[in-house]
């Protein structure tokens, strides 16, 4: 039985192998064609630039200006609906108080809320906190998966079938499917994770009753933890996490994709997870476990982690795909809009800080910090394109999450957990001002064949 197993395999791989040789025989595209054509690989200027594909009053990116028709390099701004982000968050730590609720509301209603308005919106999304009867059952215990992005996306596409109006792109509606999703989102994740760790680590799972008194930070620390414990610092310190990375402008892969299938006037539950699909992408929302990957293969490679010269030399490696994962890449360094600074980096590196040293992190947080300030010149020296880069939020973030407990497989999903404010910011956006399904070109470069009858071709 096992020996014609081996067979099978064997045959459908040789078959598999065989259907790929002919594609590649085909299906090649000339890369100068690119060129000839003027084709903006990527929806990219010759810059490096986005391609302007729209207006928004949601998020300004602001990373460069250009004089005289060349990039000048500037520090990174991140701006929510006309606010600073660094000005937001100094303003919620100042008062020593959570800040993604408020957050939410800024980016979905373009004014930052009252007293009295953020607290009745904190009273919405903690009743909304908790899924359908059942659904965890139904959705998520019968039909355990090994990656939570992609559970997630198959419990927010089952959502559809408990909503009674699930196509109905009216404002009134859409907003109410939104603030539903927001606050669910989280309680999905968790919730596929506990069941990821029984069915596939063979370890227990638990689920917890959700406390609405708990701000959405306090109730991911409280469902995901066995004892249910956390110290107010934690919980704030996700709680920035989830304010730095709720938006970042309509032209990023996951919200362009969400607005992409809201100007077809497709469901809130079909773009929202078209949303999640995009970011689990490791060019995109997985980008943090990669830099914690290449954080093992430094700890492993280099004694002496405040010797930067021996630091350089391993970075070299890397980029030469003689360590790491052979890829070549610095992961956490660069940006397409940044160039100077990322002021996310910026602020959740000295946010972390305190509490790398408590859990005994610091020597990661060091190393870390030497990959920001000697790969630039790393980067220079071995590429013959000279670049401004600098480190990004994802240099960062998977770090602070090992701080706080958060198992690698929910690094992603806690970046979903948050951007779902920008996303469903964006499509509401998009319905109301949008008026137009988003279509761009593709230049045919095929050329013309005569059909063949079947019993002539070779």
């Amino acid at each position: 039985m096992a020996e014609n197993e081996n067979k099978n395999t064997g045959a459908s791989a040789s078959s598999v192998q065989s259907l790929c040789d002919e594609f590649r025989k085909y299906n090649k595209i000339d890369p100068a064609l690119y060129e000839k054509y003027h084709v903006k690989r990527g929806l990219r200027n010759e810059d490096g630039s986005g391609v302007m594909a729209g207006l928004t009053l949601i998020c300004n990116v602001h990373g460069y200006l250009i004089n005289e028709g060349e990039r000048m390099p500037i520090p990174g701004e991140l701006i929510y609906r006309g606010v600073d982000i660094n000005d937001f968050i100094a303003g919620f730590q100042r008062d020593d108080r959570f800040g993604f609720e408020e957050c939410i509301w800024l980016l979905l209603f373009g004014r930052l809320p009252t007293q009295k308005q953020l607290d009745a919106f904190k009273v919405i999304l903690a009743d909304r906190r908790d899924l359908p009867p059942f659904f965890v059952d139904d959705m998520i215990l019968k039909a355990p998966s090994p990656n939570i992005m992609n559970k997630m996306a198959r419990s927010v596409l089952a959502l559809y079938s408990y909503d009674d109006h699930p196509d109905d792109t009216s404002l009134e509606n859409v907003l109410r499917q939104s603030i539903a999703l927001i606050a669910q989102l989280s309680t999905i994740a968790v919730s596929a994770y506990q069941v990821k760790r029984r069915h596939y680590d063979n370890e227990s799972m638990f689920f917890h009753p959700l406390d609405k008194s708990h701000s959405t930070a306090e109730c991911i620390l409280s469902t995901l933890r066995p004892d249910r414990k956390f110290t107010d610092e934690e919980a704030k310190l996700l709680d920035l996490c989830l304010v730095l990375h709720a938006e970042h402008g309509g032209g990023n892969n996951s919200s362009f994709t969400c607005r992409v299938l809201s100007s077809s006037g497709t469901d809130t539950y079909s773009a929202i997870a078209a949303a999640i699909g995009s970011l689990k992408g490791p060019k995109h929302g997985g980008a943090n476990i990669k830099v914690m990957e290449m954080l093992e293969y430094m700890k492993a490679g280099i004694h002496d982690y405040h010797d930067d010269d021996e630091i350089s030399a391993f970075l070299t490696k890397i980029m030469n795909k003689e360590a790491g994962d052979h890829s070549g890449l610095i992961y956490g360094m660069g940006h397409a809009v940044y160039t100077l600074s990322d002021p996310r980096a910026i602020i959740l590196k000295e946010n972390a800080r305190k509490l790398a040293a408590q859990n005994g992190l610091a020597d990661e947080l060091t190393l870390l910090e030497a990959v920001e300030r000697l790969s630039p010149d790393v980067f220079n020296a071995n590429k013959t394109a000279k670049k401004i880069i600098c480190a990004n939020v994802d240099l960062y973030s998977g770090l602070v999450y090992r701080i706080l407990g958060i198992p690698q497989e929910l690094f992603t999903p806690m970046f979903a957990v948050s951007r779902i404010a920008g996303w469903c910011a964006h499509r509401i956006e998009e319905i109301c001002d949008g008026s137009r399904i988003i279509r761009p070109a593709y230049k045919a470069v095929a050329g013309h064949f005569p059909y063949v009858p079947i019993d002539e071709r070779s």
